[in-house]
């Protein structure tokens, strides 16, 4: 007996999660797999019966690297880094991609990017593996919370511990939904220290925040993340957007009694109306990109939280337009230093000009990748952090 049940019983459950049973509907059968497989033998699940269901002999799951540099075999073979690589199209543009015999499909949950998954040889119809690299997607996530496997695998170099601390506060790395699509990346991805963002959405609207611990190393990811859960306990408990900055800025406060802050741009947006508050409390920049023009939204400076032990905080409002597009970068992006002189204001304006045509997820990496360049082969002296958000439009919910 095994928990109650004969061996027999046990055994027959076994077979069925490997593939054993009827796999005459494909998506069925992979989507009982999925659900059923240890949360560290997903993909090798799958493979057995999308082999029996879909005459797929390679499946290969590539992931996405921290750094957005590095698509990563899960199973065997070396990470795929040159642009224009059948995988990275895929990744890139959200599309499905064929190459001789193999194909490939995006690996996105809620606009959320995790990577690609290559099938050969590839089935003239790919809709309904279409249909199981998403379903993959979403169990990969859910499997996150009990291995390391997939984060692990995701990696081309070990993360400082500061870095670990701020990629694990993160509520993911880019959302799409009907009303709006957002993304947001740190840098060093690998050694990131006091930069960070936080999102929700919730009854129409979406909250967002950047933020900016004081120090480096450890105390500023620990800054941080104080900071981050003061946010969400407040939110998470109804508070208008003033008083979520009030409780932050008493918590960070009541931990350092001043010697210590930290520096953050809230915003709250009305999806259905475009109506947008904001709370500018230290040194990320709001940019508005709008029908080609770049607005530099020079909002009220108020006190970083923490810096003194009441301090009120007052909104501010804006009226977005459809289409227009949120960038919000810290100030490890426009005083990052080149050879001769500051990456700057006119740089970042040009270039988020040209980032125009690109989904948020594309135009941060670009934006951010236009910045190691700048600075060449030198360290970034602070960390950078680039958030887009795209507001598509009032009925779109």
């Amino acid at each position: 007996m095994v928990d109650g049940r004969d061996a027999t019983e046990t055994t027959r459950e076994d077979d069925n999660v490997d593939g054993g049973e009827d796999v005459s509907d494909g998506l069925t059968a992979s989507r009982r797999a999925l659900a059923q497989a240890p949360a560290d033998e997903i993909v090798e699940r799958l493979a057995v019966v999308v082999a029996k269901a879909y005459g797929v002999t390679d499946l290969e799951l590539f992931l996405v690297d921290y750094r957005l540099a590095a698509l990563i075999p899960l199973l065997a073979g070396a990470p795929v880094t040159r642009p224009g690589d059948p995988a990275w199209r895929s990744f890139d543009h959200q599309s499905e991609v064929s190459a001789g015999r193999a194909g490939y499909l995006p690996v996105t949950a809620r606009g959320e990017r995790i990577g690609v998954l290559r099938v050969s040889p590839a089935p003239e119809d790919t809709a309904e593996l279409a249909e199981i690299a998403t379903l993959l997607a979403h169990e990969l996530q859910s499997a996150a919370m009990g291995t390391d496997r997939y984060t692990m695998a995701a990696r081309t170099r070990r993360l400082t511990l500061a870095a670990e601390m701020q990629w694990e506060l993160l509520p993911g790395r880019s959302r799409i939904r009907p009303a709006f699509s957002l993304a947001g990346q740190l840098e060093p991805a690998y050694a990131v220290r006091g930069d960070t963002f936080d999102w929700a959405e919730l009854d129409g609207r979406l909250y967002l925040t950047v933020l900016n611990g004081m120090g480096d190393g450890m105390p500023a990811a620990m800054l941080s993340s104080l900071a981050t859960h003061a946010l969400r306990n407040a939110r998470r408990a109804g508070l208008p957007l003033a008083d979520q900055a009030a409780l932050a800025d008493q918590a960070v406060f009541a931990q350092h009694r001043g010697a210590t802050h930290v520096a953050a741009l809230m915003l709250e947006l009305d999806t259905a109306t475009g109506a947008v508050q904001a709370i500018d409390a230290g040194s990320p920049r709001l940019l508005v990109l709008r029908a080609g023009e770049v607005l530099d939204q020079r909002l009220e400076a108020q006190f970083p939280l923490g810096m003194f032990e009441a301090s009120e905080y007052t909104p501010q409002s804006l009226a977005l337009e459809t289409g227009d597009r949120l960038f919000v970068v810290s100030d490890g992006v426009f005083d990052a230093s080149g050879a001769s002189a500051k990456y700057g204001d006119a740089a970042l304006n040009r270039f988020v000009r040209r980032l125009a045509a690109l989904a948020p997820l594309q135009a941060v990496r670009s934006l951010l990748g236009d910045l190691r360049a700048f600075i060449g082969d030198a360290e970034l002296d602070d960390d950078a952090v680039a958030v887009c958000v795209d507001w598509t439009g009032p009925g779109t919910q």
